[in-house]
């Protein structure tokens, strides 16, 4: 009875259940995927990236926000939780004042607060998920290692870091010698989107027979980013313009999200940023 209740939704859902009425706008998104401005080293892999609260960076960002501009958001969504999981608004952004720019070089008061206040918004999503205690995690990259170490495989697993250790030497690189715009334009063509999630991918080779924690990961991963999106379009209004400021791993599954939502459409950085 299950099977065939999934295959009777797998033939209507994508033509009725999530389809929007033909008399409201869409929805157009744009994700800004970023690098970690901050230093806060709570990633897996973290860049060495130089002070961004310095007269050329600050005018640079100013740059990156006055183009951005031009897309004439409604609102800016960021990776942080929501306070208020109802309304899913950024607490925060209520006590910002231009003067935090010169103290606080996380990406999301940076770029998504300049942004805002720059335009003159009200909201700010806060639509973030995250581990919660006593849940499994998001990403046990624990059990991949583990596995690795069990198996013979932690050669390979180690040539993938080096892999992303090269990537990430690029973007110090980049960082140093570009400006904060043309270092985004870099990171947020549909080619680099792409390869971000090659890593991901990759770690589905880690597991046989019933021990998968490659693919586990990889499922848990796509749950998270499935969580944030969710948040998303909870919160927006039809006819919203959105920009989504989050770090650039998740850039690949929250554009397909967009790209596979009804009602909603995709709008690329490119078309915005600054020329590099």
């Amino acid at each position: 009875m299950l099977k065939l209740l999934a295959a009777v939704m797998a033939l209507v859902l994508p033509t009725a259940a999530f389809a929007q009425a033909p008399d409201q706008p869409p929805i157009e998104v744009m994700v800004l995927g970023t690098y970690h401005m901050g230093n806060p080293g709570q990633d897996l892999h973290n860049a060495r990236i130089d002070p961004v609260t310095t007269p050329a960076k600050q005018a640079e960002l100013d740059s990156v926000a006055e183009a951005l501009a031009r897309f004439r958001p409604t609102a800016v969504a960021i990776e942080r939780v929501a306070r208020n999981q109802s309304d899913m608004l950024d607490h925060r952004y209520p006590d910002f004042t231009p003067a935090d720019l010169l103290t606080n070089p996380d990406e999301r008061v940076q770029i998504g607060y300049r942004l805002a206040h720059r335009v003159g918004l009200e909201r700010v999503y806060a639509i973030d998920e995250q581990d919660r205690e006593g849940q499994p995690s998001y990403f046990p990259f624990e059990d991949v290692q583990a596995w690795a170490e069990a198996n013979g495989r932690s050669p390979a697993l180690g040539a993938m870091h080096e892999q992303v250790a090269t990537m990430i030497g690029e973007m110090e690189t980049r960082q140093r010698t570009d400006t904060v715009g043309g270092v985004l334009r870099w990171m947020n063509t549909p080619e680099s989107a792409a390869s971000g999630q090659t890593f991901y991918t990759a770690l589905l080779a880690f597991g046989a027979g019933d021990a998968q924690p490659g693919a586990v990961l990889n499922g848990r991963w796509y749950t998270r980013n499935a969580l944030i999106f969710a948040r998303l379009v909870q919160a927006a209004k039809p006819g919203d313009r959105i920009v989504i400021v989050y770090g650039g791993g998740h850039s690949y599954w929250l554009r397909q999200f967009i790209q596979t939502t009804p009602g909603f459409r995709l709008v690329e950085p490119g078309d915005y940023l600054p020329p590099a």
